[in-house]
């Protein structure tokens, strides 16, 4: 692990880029379509041993199939990830390959190896019941929600794999051994939600009446008493033995965050650098809520001007702002309301270039998926170019209290809400990946960054408000910077609980009093630490790359540059991992081969 932070710039051009783009003048691609078929040849096994992540990219030949999830069957895929892995240098050379594509090896490649190591550090199928419930729940409304085939097809592919679940339901009682108990409560309230799927929201969803609807019952009839089945098994007897450790440990946690990020960035420098930016965010969110203070508390004296004092005011004047919130069932029609104001925006400061056709529709969350988020987006697969995505939003659980259901509508109030939607929908996540699936290179619509796709979506949030959006209203900037504290407040949650040995009650103590969360939303967050790892880092640890990455070519240019090209130049090169996005845009930007010896020119900001 590396010692001291690097300047992004001088590490990737000097390091990583040198090597992968290789010599001015190089024009020998005769390996760039060796390459492509290398990759087709490999997701063409690959979806035969796993159609459900066939389903998932927008690939439909194996909608009708489910994955053998015994323990032969998936060693077999861990077989094939190391035969592609050892054939890769045999099939393609890669000296002969053009820029672009020497990048797409080297990503690749490092799939491939951090398949392999993952597998072998691993044992999600033994320990994460959730994941049967992808193939019980999710593989069925994939095909009947996002399929751009015909409906009948759809649904006779849906019924096909509804007939398959028992399957499923049988792999997990023989799989599941001794699961982390935050995990297996999840998974028993999903399948709570998968019951209520097929016994009554899977007939919406399909679209189907009279004696299609008919033909799909008689398919689910026979699966319902085996689902209810393995909700007792889960509640009882996997309960029983729930003591699997949530925590991998300091070592595995290291090691797994520098394979994500691929930054060489090591797990202790991410930890000191969200440190201090959550001390520079708290410090803003203070400058904000003084200024709020007198609209929300007329003729009180603002709090002491020390460290608690300043907690306190901006914790009060929080709370007033989060009295500005809708009815818990206009939850859904309230984040539609805030898309075309956002969109107008976007377009009329020049933001980005929108993608049409706009295929992005905004739905409540299937009950089945609920339990860690408030919101997700399901983007366009990269295979199905018909395909719609989904901005799902949670309303409160049914069975949620009023205080639960007060708590999550202050926590997502009017101007939150708005923040949410940028991050999640436009610009965030559903443009970038409308962006990405029509990049020129399979492999790279396919395997796409978790760190660049959550550092575009964080980015965006503050971008947007310094562009201009909302006016300049304080208590809209106040809820951007509360939501970008977030963000790095889940680097510092991820490592402390993983690394140390942060209780539950430390966990939440630090998101609600430090990081200013509501008590529902941050026993979520605590929960959702406890089912991953790394993850929660990705969203710091990628905004910050792209966010200096911006200030060094903005630098660049001068009065040249333009906001709208360099975000264009950004998301057309596909979610790459950001290591390789200085060189990328700048030979986007028409910078490459610009004179390197003005040193003036380089900002001296360290990007990681």
């Amino acid at each position: 692990m590396p010692k001291h932070f690097r300047t992004l710039t001088g590490w990737l051009c000097r390091a990583a880029i040198a090597t992968l783009v290789g010599a001015a003048g190089q024009c020998a691609h005769a390996d760039d379509a060796a390459l492509e078929s290398c990759f087709r040849g490999y997701l063409d096994e690959l979806f035969q041993l796993r159609p459900y992540e066939a389903t998932q990219l927008g690939d439909h030949r194996f909608d009708h199939l489910l994955e053998d999830l015994s323990a032969p069957a998936r060693a077999a895929w861990r077989e094939q990830t190391r035969r592609a892995l050892e054939a890769l240098p045999r099939q393609v050379d890669l000296a002969q390959l053009s820029p672009a594509k020497q990048v797409d090896y080297h990503i690749y490649r490092r799939h491939l190896e951090n398949s392999l190591w993952m597998a072998d550090h691993f044992r999600p199928f033994e320990e994460d019941p959730r994941l049967y419930n992808e193939y019980l729940n999710d593989s069925v409304f994939l095909v009947l929600a996002q399929s751009s085939l015909p409906r009948e097809t759809n649904v006779s592919n849906a019924m096909a794999r509804i007939r398959l679940l028992p399957q499923v339901v049988a792999a997990a009682r023989r799989n599941l051994t001794h699961p982390p108990r935050p995990v297996l409560e999840t998974a028993i309230r999903q399948t709570l939600g998968a019951l209520a799927f097929y016994e009554r929201d899977i007939y919406e969803v399909a679209g189907v009446k009279g004696a299609a609807a008919a033909a799909l019952r008689s398919a689910i009839q026979p699966v319902l008493p085996v689902l209810r089945d393995y909700q007792e098994f889960l509640q009882k007897d996997l309960m029983a033995r729930a003591t699997g450790e949530w925590r991998i440990g300091r070592e595995k946690f290291a090691a797994k965050l520098e394979r994500t990020l691929d930054l060489g960035l090591g797990a202790e420098e991410l930890l000191a650098e969200a440190e201090r930016e959550f001390a520079r965010v708290g410090s803003e969110l203070y400058i904000i809520a003084r200024q709020l203070w007198g609209v929300y508390y007329p003729g009180i004296t603002l709090p002491p001007d020390d460290p608690d004092g300043r907690r306190e005011a901006t914790r009060l004047v929080m709370e007033k702002v989060a009295q500005e919130h809708g009815r818990p069932e206009d939850l859904v029609k309230d984040a539609r309301a805030t898309v075309a104001q956002i969109k107008q925006f976007i377009a009329q400061s020049d933001f980005l270039k929108l993608p049409e056709p706009d295929r992005c529709r905004i739905i409540e969350m299937p009950e089945f998926q609920r339990g860690n988020s408030v919101a997700y987006m399901n983007s366009p697969p990269p295979l199905d170019h018909q395909a719609a995505g989904f901005y799902a939003i949670s309303p409160p659980p049914r069975d949620w209290d009023a205080g639960r259901v007060k708590s999550l509508l202050e926590e997502y109030n009017r101007h939150m809400l708005q923040i949410l939607t940028i991050h999640e929908a436009y610009p965030g996540h559903y443009v970038q990946h409308e962006y990405a699936n029509r990049h020129a290179s399979l492999l790279r619509r396919v395997l796409a960054s978790g760190v660049y796709v959550e550092g575009w979506a964080v980015y965006t949030e503050q971008t947007m408000l310094d562009q201009g959006y909302g006016a300049g209203k304080l208590a809209l900037r106040l809820n951007q910077l509360k939501f970008y504290q977030r963000a790095v407040a889940n680097a510092i949650l991820d490592h402390r609980m993983h690394c140390g040995d942060m209780t539950d009650e430390q966990a939440l103590d630090f998101l609600v009093r430090q990081a200013f969360q509501s008590e529902g939303e941050a026993r979520l967050k605590i929960i959702r630490a406890k089912q991953s790892s790394v993850q929660l880092s990705t969203y710091f640890a990628g905004r910050t790359a792209l966010y200096r990455l911006r200030q060094q070519i903005q630098r660049e240019m001068g009065d040249q540059f333009s906001l709208g090209r360099f975000h264009e130049a950004v998301l057309a090169e596909g979610p790459v991992p950001v290591k390789y996005l200085p060189e990328l845009v700048r030979r986007r930007l028409g910078l490459a081969g610009r004179d390197q010896a003005k040193p003036a020119s380089r900002p001296p900001a360290n990007l990681f």
